[in-house]
């Protein structure tokens, strides 16, 4: 950073992305982690507190945002960067792994295990909840767990996997999960376990990249409930 921040009075990493122009709930995100110290970030979202948080990072964040905006209880979801160091990453620095950070996805749900769930008028009034296991499982469907640093043919620190927790609760189930898990397999798993630190939202560009038609612009259904296999470049 050095030079640049100097010139620039906050680093080369927060000149990039603009997070007012996102939509909810990019902003939020930013706010927190913009504010908060590294501690990490809330279980629930401060403005829609019937609404919980999870994070994960699955190699490219393309084709997971997908998987999870397709789950019936999920209401929101943002592309971005998960447990660096650097502040305001920008996709550039990121992938040249100057931060420490993976590309991860955020979800916004409404938990079944939690109380007073209330509906969201903002997103069409989406009533049905998920549960943080449904989420785990979708989330295991799509990675090999036990490829470090990369998924397919992504290569690279900021491609690995993770489930970066939000509450003891989903700690403990995230725990378990991977349990059951390993005994599908002979390699150990390295899917990373952590609590979650800072999550910032990645540029506009990358946030339901899939849905609004990716590379070649052919458009990916987000319906929920949709089966359809999932292609991660577009």
């Amino acid at each position: 950073m050095n030079w640049l921040q100097d010139l620039f009075g906050g680093g080369a990493y927060n000149l990039g992305i603009d997070y007012g122009q996102h939509d909810f709930p990019g902003p939020e995100l930013a706010r927190i982690a913009q504010t908060q110290d590294g501690t990490g970030t809330p279980s629930k979202s401060p403005s829609k507190p019937h609404l919980s948080l999870a994070t994960f990072a699955g190699g490219c964040f393309w084709g997971l945002e997908l998987a999870f905006q397709r789950v019936p209880g999920v209401v929101y979801t943002t592309a971005g960067y998960a447990q660096g160091e650097e502040p305001n990453p920008t996709y550039d620095a990121v992938c040249a792994g100057n931060t420490g950070h993976a590309e991860a996805v955020c979800v916004y749900y409404q938990d079944s295990h939690s109380q007073g769930v209330d509906s969201d008028t903002e997103n069409g009034g989406e009533t049905t909840t998920c549960s943080y296991e449904t989420l785990l499982e979708v989330f295991c469907d799509r990675i090999d767990p036990t490829m470090r640093d990369g998924q397919g043919k992504d290569r690279g620190r900021h491609y690995r996997t993770g489930i970066y927790t939000h509450s003891n609760a989903q700690e403990t189930l995230a725990r378990n999960k991977l349990g059951s898990e390993q005994t599908k397999y002979t390699k150990p798993i390295v899917t990373e376990l952590e609590p979650v630190r800072l999550f910032w939202p990645a540029e506009i560009y990358h946030q339901q990249y899939l849905e609004k038609g990716g590379r070649f612009g052919v458009k990916q259904s987000a319906e929920k409930g949709n089966s359809d296999e999932i292609n991660c470049y577009g």
